[in-house]
């Protein structure tokens, strides 16, 4: 998706450890009008997978995952809280989830009332590195029943290799933005 390749390439800046920093436009100032095209593109790639429901992580997924869920019909959107809090609800699906950026191993969770295994579920993140959210989800997805119908990526780090797992396991896999290398400051973009 051009508009964010160009928002990457004006505003983005890489930090050492191949850490792309999108703050000022994605994950803590949000660009609502680059939001509601990231949205609207996500309806387009997976307009035709019947998708009922979209998953995402907490924190910076979620926006993106509410902008997809807005742009396919008004659908739910559900996030996995990374965080034990005093109103979680105690019968939830759990995984264990690597943080890449984090450096922190995390258990997501979800309560069970939110996914049916009748759901079409759209799994949406705004990072794919080295896929270990994706498969956190998809583990979720599988406790639950339900089907994985793809993932929807804002930002994929191609050099990474977590793409490339995932879509060699079968699973459609559309990222709006793929980087083939991040190299002393210096960005790369698949075309």
């Amino acid at each position: 998706m051009q508009a964010l390749v160009d928002k990457i390439r004006k505003e983005g800046k890489v930090l050492p450890g191949n850490i792309l920093k999108v703050d000022g436009f994605l994950n803590q100032m949000i660009d609502t009008a680059l939001l509601d095209e990231m949205g609207r593109e996500f309806a387009r790639l997976f307009s035709s997978d019947r998708v009922t429901k979209i998953l995402t992580v907490e924190a910076s997924g979620i926006s993106i995952a509410c902008a997809a869920a807005f742009n396919m019909g008004r659908i739910p959107a559900v996030f996995a809280k990374k965080h034990n809090t005093l109103n979680q609800d105690p019968d939830c699906y759990s995984a264990r989830v690597f943080s890449y950026t984090h450096n922190t191993e995390y258990s997501i969770r979800v309560a069970r009332r939110f996914i049916c295994p009748d759901d079409r579920i759209l799994m949406i993140d705004d990072f794919l590195a080295n896929g270990e959210a994706i498969g956190g989800m998809l583990e979720i997805i599988r406790q639950a029943g339900a089907e994985a119908v793809g993932a929807g990526i804002a930002i994929e780090k191609g050099f990474q290799k977590g793409g490339d797992r995932l879509r060699a396991q079968g699973l459609k896999v559309e990222s709006l933005a793929i980087i083939d290398s991040m190299d002393e400051g210096s960005i790369t973009f698949r075309s």
